[in-house]
């Protein structure tokens, strides 16, 4: 593994055939599955609906109000993988914009989860690349300081190590730890099989009160019918 004091460029990844698995699995039910782990802080969310993402996650962090090293990043990223972007919540700056995603998109990148601010959103939306922020600023950035690529870093609320794997859609973003896909995944669709056959059963006429449950706890506390 070659490395640096700012840079780590070879990592360990979620395999690619678990990352097209997990695709087709909502974050939220990912989250459940996952025992209530991994999700991030709610302000997080697609400039559009419908945005999803799932690939390994590159770890970055910046200066906030700079985006250097995010340009770094972009081309030690390898096909498939997600740029997730720590500025400190910094959001008085886009530090991502149009002529970024065209680079992000001639490499491959799967899509970008940041806690800070982006800009050119009509245009990226046009594009089709899957973008995850706090919110959108006009305001240009600086390209004077360092930061670091595929370092661990603490991420709105989740620990993230390089190469874990990160989903995202219009309800928010979680991240799996790389060692904890397989079971997470599992568990993730035994959860959806379950929830379609309560679906099945609510189409038959069955309630929720029936089939979870709430009944008995709602004569406990003395609601009756």
């Amino acid at each position: 593994m070659t490395s640096s004091k700012h840079v780590i460029y070879d990592i360990d990844r979620t395999s690619r055939g678990l990352v097209e698995l997990m695709k087709a699995i909502p974050t939220a039910t990912i989250h459940e599955a996952y025992g209530g782990k991994g999700a991030f802080m709610n302000f997080i969310k697609p400039i559009q609906r419908g945005m999803t993402l799932c690939g390994p996650v590159v770890p970055v962090k910046t200066r906030p109000g700079d985006n250097l090293i995010v340009h770094k990043a972009i081309y030690v990223s390898q096909p498939g993988d997600v740029l997730l972007v720590d500025t400190s919540s910094f959001v008085e700056a886009g530090f991502w914009g149009g002529i970024m995603t065209e680079a992000a998109q001639q490499r491959g990148i799967a899509g970008l989860v940041t806690d800070g601010a982006v800009r050119d959103t009509d245009e990226i939306i046009k594009m089709g690349f899957p973008l995850f922020c706090q919110g959108i600023s006009i305001k240009g950035t600086t390209k004077t300081c360092l930061g670091t690529i595929n370092h661990p870093i603490d991420f709105g609320g989740v620990h993230i190590t390089p190469g874990d794997l990160i989903v995202g859609d219009s309800d928010g973003v979680v991240v799996v730890a790389r060692r904890d896909v397989p079971g997470v995944l599992e568990k993730a669709m035994q959860r959806e099989e379950k929830e379609n056959k309560i679906n099945d059963e609510l189409r038959q006429g069955k309630t929720t009160l029936e089939l979870y449950g709430f009944s008995k706890l709602l004569e406990r506390e003395g609601i009756v019918e």
